[in-house]
């Protein structure tokens, strides 16, 4: 049976992938910041056949947090066969140089504090390539690791740094037998996403699939992604489907980037 470590798992998508990994029998640990969601999601997922999912509290944003994180990890009887890292996304600027206060707090909650907890994550990993057990961290990140985007100034240095940290970790881990692939996402209608078209929606008196098809135009498949799409596809990443892949960054954006 496989654990797989999953962060904030009480997200719209981040729900979404507990819910497909739980229904196929996997063991989860589930992060987030919210202890009562936490629990109250645990509650809701099938429970694996031998055991039980665990969930964990912790803040990204608190070196205090990540610490007690660490500690906990260290004292589990568990071992990780694959992470599923969903960083606190920047939400769009327009500003592309903000004070430096700004950019300390950025890198800190969105950067630094996910890049220690996979840190205390991969030290729970055993892989043994030889005996066929590879070992999968999946970063979820968003299109403009590949594509600039004026309106996420800050997101756009935020998500190429986690680019260029994945691809370092999978040349620096590969001969370990851990993989290490980025998704980036484009829109996808988590529940907050589908409140904020709403609004824009009410705002523009048109009725959301009204607003839904006008912004969805530029898109070759003229849709936004869903979690459970969202869920599928890490499903595969954390599978024997990528055994000869690591270092990729995936789009799963209905085809929008324009870049090669």
């Amino acid at each position: 049976m496989s654990t797989i470590l999953v962060t904030g798992a009480t997200g719209g998508i981040g729900q979404a992938i507990c819910e497909r990994l739980a229904a196929s029998g996997t063991r989860l640990m589930l992060a987030a910041r919210n202890q009562v969601r936490l629990e109250s999601l645990v509650s809701s997922l099938p429970a694996p056949a031998d055991g039980s999912h665990e969930a964990i509290p912790v803040d990204m944003a608190s070196d205090a947090a990540l610490v007690e994180f660490d500690r906990h990890l260290a004292t589990s009887a568990l071992k990780l066969d694959g992470v599923v890292l969903m960083p606190p996304q920047p939400h769009s600027s327009a500003d592309p140089m903000p004070e430096p206060e700004v950019w300390r707090t950025l890198f800190q909650t969105s950067f630094i504090g996910p890049l220690s907890l996979l840190k205390s994550a991969i030290g729970r990993m055993e892989p043994a390539p030889e005996a066929g057990r590879r070992c999968k961290v999946v970063i979820i990140s968003g299109i403009s690791s590949a594509q600039v985007l004026s309106h996420y100034a800050t997101a756009n240095v935020i998500r190429t740094a986690w680019l260029g940290e994945a691809k370092t970790l999978a040349f620096a881990l590969g001969e370990r037998g851990i993989h290490v692939n980025t998704l980036s996402l484009g829109g996808t209608l988590s529940p907050w996403y589908r409140d904020a078209i709403g609004r824009r929606a009410l705002d523009a008196g048109v009725t959301f699939e009204q607003r839904i098809a006008v912004e969805t135009d530029n898109i070759p498949l003229k849709k936004y992604g869903t979690p459970s799409e969202v869920a599928v596809v890490v499903e595969g990443l954390l599978s024997p489907l990528t055994d000869h892949m690591t270092g990729l960054n995936i789009l799963h954006d209905g085809g929008f980037t324009r870049a090669y």
